[in-house]
Order: structure tokens, then C-alpha cells, then sequence
């Protein structure tokens, strides 16, 4: 058995850009990593919320959006926009889940009116 060391110098430089490293290369190229899931807090709690108040409605506990606004102490319409949110298409439910909704897709746009049909809802949140 040899006992000789061999050393390999990889020359790379590490800055902070956004408050985030970056390992930038020999040839000046910054090295990309894989983009990390954005999850959006206020876009997830409201579906959250939706799907919770959903269910209340579902089992008789509440029987009106009203009666549901006054138990929570907020308006009625806020209500109502957030429940709109549980007839998204299975794929953008779980794409918000996993922090991979469309760019497009804000908590702000998500409380608009948008298609009914789950086809046309993708196309309805493209930036």
C-alpha cells in the first residue's frame, strides 16, 4: 500500500446575494442549486380554513356562511371568498401544499373569482 496524500484544490468563492450563500465557480459562473418549494403561509391557512369551514357547513354545524363569519368575528364575504377556494382542481390543492403553486397564483389573486372547471383554472393564475 502507497502512503502518499494526494490534495485536489478546487478554487470557488463563497458571497452572501439576498441574504443567501453563493458558491460562485473558477469561470465567474454562480453554481445554481435546485430551486427550494415556496410555500406561501397565508396561502396554505386559508385553505386550510376553507376546507375546515367546508366540513362545518357539510355536517350541520353551521347551516349559513353568516352564522360561520359571526363564530369567527369576520366578515361574511371573507368567508365566503376563502370557502370559493375548496372548489380549486386537486392538482393546484396539492401543488399549494407542497409550496409548487403556480407563480401567478397569490393569496390576493386565489380570493378573486376563477373558472369553476378545473381545466381552465391552471391558465387562470399564469403571471
Amino acid at each position: 500500500m502507497n502512503d502518499q496524500t494526494v490534495t485536489v484544490t478546487v478554487p470557488f468563492a463563497i458571497r452572501k446575494r439576498g441574504g443567501r450563500k453563493l458558491v460562485i465557480t473558477p469561470d465567474g459562473v454562480a453554481a445554481v442549486a435546485a430551486p427550494r418549494a415556496r410555500v406561501d403561509s397565508a396561502l396554505l391557512k386559508a385553505l386550510a380554513r376553507g376546507f375546515r369551514w367546508r366540513k362545518l357547513l357539510e355536517t350541520g354545524d353551521f347551516s349559513t356562511i353568516e352564522e360561520i363569519a359571526e363564530a369567527e368575528n369576520i366578515n361574511p364575504s371573507y368567508v365566503s371568498r376563502v370557502l370559493r377556494m375548496t372548489l380549486m382542481a386537486p392538482e393546484i390543492v396539492e401543488a399549494i401544499l407542497a409550496g409548487k403553486q403556480p407563480e401567478g397564483l397569490t393569496m390576493a389573486r386565489a380570493m378573486q373569482p376563477f373558472p369553476l372547471e378545473w381545466a381552465g383554472q391552471s391558465s387562470s393564475w399564469v403571471s
